[in-house]
């Protein structure tokens, strides 16, 4: 197996890693249903399953 040949520094490794950051995911809202959900995925309103504002299958079980 590889191993480093001289120790990193906490100071390099973090300049490293200054850049890895948490993000807020990004939400839209439903013009139909008034939801909040990811966009650009199907999602769950009392059971029914939506996609782009249109009922894609209803009465949806998730188990």
């Amino acid at each position: 197996m590889a191993h480093p040949k001289r120790k990193v520094s906490k100071q390099r490794r973090d300049k490293r890693r200054t850049h890895y950051k948490a993000v807020a995911p990004s939400l839209a809202t439903c013009q139909t249903t008034g939801a909040i959900h990811a966009p650009h995925t199907a999602y769950n309103v009392d059971g029914n399953l939506y996609y782009n504002g249109k009922l894609l299958i209803e009465n949806t079980s998730l188990g």
